[in-house]
């Protein structure tokens, strides 16, 4: 599927579609970020090692920077990274913890 610009956008259905397709490239790339997520916890010990305070935060500052760059507005991407960094941490404690109890 070819992509439009915004202002080339003729009409709410070409919004719509470039919004879908947006959508599945997301899709796809969270896809992506969570084989690394998945791998992660695999190379760790023990789930207190899920939570990296330090990390959580050089992720959120990196991205906020990037979306105020962008002009779009920080708290938006701060929070969708944080809740999926804790979606993460969430599935990283329990794979850790059926882990050390089996």
């Amino acid at each position: 599927m070819s992509s439009k610009k915004p202002g080339d956008c003729a009409s709410m259905d070409d919004v719509r579609q470039e919004i879908d397709r947006l959508d599945d490239a997301l899709v796809d790339l969270l896809i992506e970020r969570w084989g690394y997520v998945d791998r992660a916890w695999q190379l760790k010990n023990a789930p207190s090692e899920a939570r990296v305070p330090w990390r959580i935060q050089q992720v959120v500052d990196r991205v906020k920077s990037r979306a105020a760059a962008a002009d779009i507005p920080p708290e938006l991407v701060e929070s969708l990274w944080r809740q999926l960094i804790g979606w993460g941490i969430q599935y990283e404690e329990e794979k850790l913890s059926r882990d050390q109890n089996q």
